[in-house]
């Protein structure tokens, strides 16, 4: 019965849309697999490749960014392990093809137990598009391209907490 239900609401979506969440499927499945098998900066390089390709859609804007954190995060829950930075990856590859900035963040945090904890997030013209709201907690690490914003290396060690955003994507 449930898998009825979920292919009438397929069905029920746009032309767009199905591409939408068919292209962040297959990203999402090719980013843990990647991931799986080979190192990080062979995985971005790769992506950034694909990022270049010119988009199918022709959302913009902050509809464009709604519509692709609700097809990482509905793609996602088909894919076993796909974690904060495979979602965050994936959605950097549509922001990016959609002509819109973005860059993955990378944050760190002592958990209750005093144990390491990490999130990955992906922000687009200082929004969250996927991995909020829980960002709150974590201190961003240095991005690849150098610092951002005053992050400092290591500065979870000091439990210092990341600014509260002013916006955050809708997660429908």
């Amino acid at each position: 019965m449930w898998r009825t239900r979920r292919l009438r609401k397929l069905l029920r979506l746009s032309s767009s849309e199905r591409g939408l969440l068919v292209e962040a499927l297959f990203l999402i499945a090719a980013i843990r697999v990647g991931l799986w098998l080979l190192p990080l900066q062979t995985v971005r390089r790769s992506l950034a490749r694909i990022a270049r390709i010119p988009p199918g859609s022709t959302l913009d804007g902050e509809a464009c960014l709604d519509r692709i954190a609700w097809a990482v995060k509905a793609a996602s829950r088909y894919v076993p392990e796909a974690t904060c930075l495979t979602q965050a990856l994936a959605a950097q590859v549509l922001v990016e093809r959609a002509g819109l900035p973005s860059h993955v963040c990378l944050g760190v945090a002592r958990g209750q137990e005093n144990d390491f904890l990490a999130h990955a997030w992906l922000e687009s013209g200082g929004r969250i598009v996927v991995g909020g709201p829980v960002v709150e907690q974590y201190v961003p690490l240095l991005p690849p391209g150098g610092p951002r914003d005053g992050a400092q290396p290591l500065a979870f060690l000091g439990a210092r907490p990341r600014p509260p955003h002013s916006h955050e994507v809708s997660q429908s």
